[in-house]
C-alpha cells in the first residue's frame, strides 16, 4: 500500500495564509503523473511553522483533494507524544490512511523514549504509522534494533529513512525486513534503496518531477535495470539542487518558477540567495523545465 513514489507535498501560501486553491492543483499534478501517495504536513510541508488549525485544515484539504484515489499519509508528528497523539486523532477522523511519524526532534529521547513514543501514538490511534527517521533534522538517529522492536506492531508498516546512512539501512532490512517497509527519505538515494530491499521513497523532487520519478522506481520494479539507471542519473543533479539551501526552499522556489505555486514561504524560511538562485536556475533549465 505504501510503495512508489510518494511526495511530500509543499504547501503553497498566499498573502500569509494556506492558498488551498493551489494546493488542490498541486495534488491532483501529482495524481495525473504517477504518485503513489500523498504526504501533507511533513518537513517539506513546511509543517514547523503552521498553526494547529492550519495543520488540519491542510490534512483535511489532502484527504478531500485525493478522494481515496491514492493512500494520504498525514504528517503528524511531534517533539510532544500527547501532540502527536491530538494531530494523529484528527488525521484518522477525517480519513487519512496512515501517519508519518518523525522522530521527536530537540529533546533528544533515548532509544526506549523513542520506543514508548511511537508505541503510545498507535495504542492511542490505531492506524497505520511509517517511522520518520532523520538525524539531521532532529539530533536522534533511530536505531535498527529500535525499528525491529516496533516492527512487531502491526501498525508499524514502513520507515522513512533520512540518516543517509545505506548500512543502517540495510541493518533495518535484516532486522526487520519481513515486517516493515523500506522507503528512502533521500532522492539522491532512491535507486541504492531499492537495490537494498526498499519499495519506494518519501520524495522532494517529485513535486517537480512527479512522473520521471514514478517511472524510474517502476523500471526497477519490472526489471529495467538500465531504464532505472539512466532515469536516476537525470534526476540526481535535480535532486542534488533541492538541497542547494535547506529544504523546502529550494524546491518551493522551482514550483514556482515553473508557474505551479506561489513563491511564499513562511519564516524562518526565506527567499534563496542570488547565487544559489542562479545555479538552481541553470539545473531546471538543463533539465527542460524552465
Amino acid at each position: 500500500m505504501f510503495e512508489g513514489s510518494i511526495v511530500a507535498i509543499v504547501t503553497p501560501f498566499r498573502n500569509g495564509q494556506v492558498d488551498e486553491e493551489s494546493y488542490r492543483k498541486l495534488i491532483e499534478f501529482q495524481i495525473e503523473n504517477g504518485t503513489s501517495a500523498i504526504v501533507p504536513c511533513g518537513t517539506t510541508g513546511e509543517s514547523a511553522t503552521l498553526d494547529p488549525v492550519e495543520h488540519a485544515r491542510v490534512i483535511d484539504i489532502a484527504v478531500e483533494a485525493v478522494n481515496k484515489r491514492v493512500p494520504v499519509i498525514a504528517g503528524t508528528g511531534g517533539n510532544s507524544t500527547s501532540e502527536a497523539i491530538e494531530l494523529s486523532r484528527h488525521a484518522k477522523e477525517v480519513g487519512a490512511d496512515a501517519t508519518l511519524q518523525v522522530c521527536p526532534y530537540y529533546n533528544k529521547p533515548t532509544q526506549e523514549g523513542l520506543f514508548r513514543h511511537f508505541e503510545a501514538i498507535l495504542k492511542a490511534v490505531p492506524l497505520p504509522q511509517i517511522l520518520y527517521n532523520v538525524p539531521g533534522r532532529t539530533s536522534v538517529n533511530l536505531l535498527p534494533e529500535t525499528v525491529a522492536r516496533l516492527a512487531e506492531f502491526p501498525e508499524i508498516v514502513a520507515i522513512k529513512e533520512a540518516s543517509g546512512n545505506l548500512g543502517q539501512m540495510a541493518d533495518v532490512m535484516m532486522l526487520a525486513g519481513e515486517n516493515i517497509t523500506l522507503l528512502s527519505g533521500d532522492d539522491n538515494l532512491t535507486l541504492p534503496v531499492l537495490a537494498i530491499g526498499g519499495k519506494g521513497v518519501i520524495s522532494v523532487v517529485a513535486n517537480i518531477v512527479p512522473a520521471d520519478n514514478a517511472k524510474m522506481i517502476k523500471a526497477w520494479v519490472d526489471g529495467n535495470v538500465a531504464e532505472a539507471q539512466s532515469l536516476y542519473y537525470k534526476l540526481l543533479p535535480l535532486c542534488k539542487a533541492m538541497f542547494f539551501e535547506t529544504n523546502p526552499i529550494p524546491v518551493k522556489t522551482s514550483a514556482a518558477l515553473m508557474g505551479l505555486i506561489g513563491d511564499e514561504m513562511r519564516l524562518p524560511m526565506c527567499p534563496m540567495a542570488p547565487e544559489n538562485l542562479d545555479k538552481l536556475k541553470k539545473v531546471l533549465l538543463d533539465y527542460g523545465l524552465i
